[in-house]
């Protein structure tokens, strides 16, 4: 097959999880004999079009700022769509790709692919990493029609949509394509990474690791903590940074084990986060909105026993299984599973083992037959 793969920004020059999942499964791709090429921004230094990993990489605009202060930008987004569109649609009249696999957030991008594909018979592919519908209140305020409204119109586009997770599978169902034409090919880890990371000569027993924003609950970890650790010797790291951070910082200042909690920060280097979880005895994250949950899974390979909210807007329950703790995202909730988790034996559990079917290696095998199916229309 020759894939061409959609997303205004690009790994390594810009690190995320949709840009990181790109790479991951597309260098596996080429390995297996596969052609690929990614259509983004021109974050690299050099020319338009490079090779990396076996994979080409052509700039079709270039590089900009992704976010306007907390947000990201509707016009970066609108921007990109436009420019991509000639580029895409020219290959796609010469026959040059067999399928497009276009990451969904932002949505204009995937509509794009789609005019560009106009009078081609080049099957699209989207992946759906989250579905937001009444969360566009919380983000854009008043705005939120809009938001609301383009994520509805994309989920109605002709496509073959591939969710992150079976939750999110579920929520793009209510808002497009039947569920049964929804497949799920979850977000993976490299397990051998996580399991060599070098560990910090000072580590924490508990952890959490994230955007420090609202729906992250990280508010509640820290009362949960402050209620537990009484008498313990026991640490809390906090590694991550976001519109929440001073607010945080403030009410671990005011509570009474306030000098067993540390504020990390974002860590540049990705394995310092890995292995402060290596370090680490418990990672919390009592999150109420995570498509996927990529540090679950991470955690999991560094055998943390796992805290996570139990909730309809979370796959959590879905990711872990039963190699962890899935707890109602409250105080009393959270002080309860890390009360247990640091005076129980979870010997029983095996995060690894669970970790291991997230691998990278078996997840582009996975995204590989539903790509071939898409290619061949067979979906």
């Amino acid at each position: 097959m020759n894939v061409a793969f959609v997303s205004n920004v690009v790994y390594p020059f810009v690190k995320g999880g949709a840009e990181k999942r790109i790479h991951e499964i597309g260098k596996r791709l080429v390995e297996n004999g596969h052609e690929v090429t990614v259509y983004g921004r021109h974050f690299w230094d050099g020319p338009e079009l490079i090779e990396q990993g076996g994979m080409t990489l052509q700039a079709v605009a270039p590089s900009a700022e992704i976010y306007e202060g907390e947000r990201r930008s509707i016009t970066e987004a609108i921007d990109f769509s436009v420019r991509l569109l000639r580029p895409l649609r020219t290959a796609l009249a010469e026959r040059d790709h067999d399928v497009v696999v276009a990451s969904v957030f932002p949505y204009f991008p995937v509509l794009s692919s789609r005019l560009a594909s106009i009078g081609q018979d080049t099957p699209l592919v989207t992946t759906w990493h989250e579905v937001w519908r009444s969360y566009w209140k919380e983000y854009l305020g008043y705005l939120w029609p809009f938001g609301a409204g383009v994520e509805a119109v994309t989920a109605r586009t002709p496509q073959y949509p591939v969710a992150i997770s079976d939750v999110t599978a579920d929520r793009l169902a209510e808002i497009g394509p039947d569920r049964e034409n929804i497949e799920t090919v979850p977000n993976g880890i490299d397990v051998k990474q996580v399991r060599t990371a070098p560990e910090p000569a000072d580590g924490y027993d508990v952890l959490f690791a994230g955007r420090l924003i609202e729906h992250k609950n990280v508010d509640v970890l820290l009362s949960a903590f402050d209620r537990v650790v009484a008498g313990r010797d026991v640490r809390l790291g906090i590694i991550g940074d976001g519109p929440e951070t001073e607010n945080l910082q403030q009410q671990a200042d005011g509570i009474d084990h306030a000098d067993q909690i540390d504020f990390l920060g974002f860590l540049d280097d990705y394995e310092d986060v890995l292995g402060h979880m290596r370090a680490a005895d418990v990672f919390v994250s009592p999150s109420t909105r995570e498509g996927f949950g990529i540090t679950f899974i991470e955690a999991m390979a560094a055998d943390c026993t796992v805290i996570a909210a139990d909730h309809p807007n979370s796959a959590a329950s879905t990711v872990i299984g039963d190699h962890g703790r899935l707890v109602e995202p409250t105080v009393d909730g959270v002080a309860a599973a890390l009360n247990d988790a640091l005076t129980e034996d979870d010997s029983g559990a095996d995060p690894v083992a669970r970790a291991r079917q997230y691998d990278w290696d078996q997840v582009a095998v996975r995204a590989e037959e539903v790509y071939r199916r898409a290619a061949v229309q067979e979906w």
